[in-house]
């Protein structure tokens, strides 16, 4: 069966790949950027705000992971799940009931794999406690998700909450495909977070409130992984959203010898498609269009101004 799902994949991306760029339609936003420097090689609307669902949970791994790092704390340390947890909706939900526990880590995974909602408000109910504020847990966190948007340059960019739902309220979070491929940047730079990002599957135990032990198999939601050396990122979807996805690949590094030096160049593209048609065969076609561009670019001398993709 998944066989046969690769191949509807494959046979999808066959024919978007000669369509682009005159099937722009099939995306509110697009963006092809490298990586390693930031650099856009290609975007349609790469700065218009838009909702973008559980794209949000990077942000919400990478807090989670940088005060995990700046505090010393354990990620196996255990997470109590909140009580306005069943408030929210939660259609791909491990199933996550008030008062159970969790790692940090197996919340991460949840979060990042299978887009529990819940995994990322406990994360953030969690280290929100830890962080301290004048406002609630989770806002105290919330706040530290901006804060980490303005480091990066996210200048489009405003989070509402640690799961990416809009519809709990009357303001909705957004962000634009300029600013999520920074963000990701970031991200994929992180070890622990390329690691999350790339399994397909995961057993998490979780801690019941009535005293039990469980045990859960995760599944990724990322239908791409794996395929043309995708190693991550992340999907989302919600009805204001529409279908989003990050993507992020790499090739071999460019290696170049002068003298007695070695040079290394990293080959990692990452392609943001926000409210698509179809998302996963559109990711794949603006994939295989970026490493084209990318040739050119890196051809031309990886400028930072002035290049144009070739038509």
């Amino acid at each position: 069966m998944a066989l046969l799902k690769f191949a509807s994949v494959a046979l999808l991306f066959t024919s978007f790949a000669f369509a682009l760029p005159s099937r722009a339609e099939e995306a509110a936003a697009y963006v092809i950027a490298d990586s390693t420097t930031g650099f856009v090689l290609n975007a349609y609307r790469g700065d218009k705000k838009l909702p973008i669902g559980s794209l949000t949970k990077i942000a919400t791994a990478m807090v989670v992971l940088d005060w995990s790092e700046a505090s010393g704390s354990d990620l196996g340390q255990l997470a109590t799940v909140p009580q306005n947890a069943s408030a929210i909706s939660n259609a791909q939900g491990v199933g996550f009931q008030p008062g159970d526990r969790c790692s940090l880590r197996d919340l991460l995974y949840a979060a990042l794999m299978q887009s529990d909602n819940v995994a990322a408000l406990t994360l953030a109910d969690h280290v929100g406690q830890a962080i301290g504020g004048s406002g609630s847990t989770v806002d105290s966190f919330v706040v530290q998700m901006n804060a980490l948007a303005r480091t990066r340059g996210m200048k489009n960019t405003k989070f509402l909450n640690p799961h990416g739902l809009d519809d709990t309220g009357r303001s909705v979070p957004y962000s634009t495909a300029e600013d999520l491929a920074k963000l990701t940047s970031y991200a994929m730079s992180n070890s622990a977070f390329r690691f999350y990002v790339s399994q397909h599957e995961r057993k998490i135990t979780i801690l019941s409130a009535s005293g039990g032990q469980n045990g859960y198999l995760l599944r990724n939601t990322n239908e791409l992984l794996g395929l043309n050396s995708i190693d991550g990122v992340k999907t989302g979807t919600t009805a204001r959203a529409g279908e989003c996805v990050i993507i992020s690949a790499t090739k071999s590094n460019e290696t170049r010898q002068e003298g007695n030096t070695s040079f290394v160049t990293p080959r990692r593209l990452n392609v943001v498609v926000l409210g698509a048609v179809n998302r996963f065969p559109l990711a794949q076609a603006l994939l295989a269009r970026g490493w084209q561009y990318y040739d050119s670019w890196a051809a031309a001398g990886r400028p930072t101004k002035g290049w144009k993709p070739p038509r």
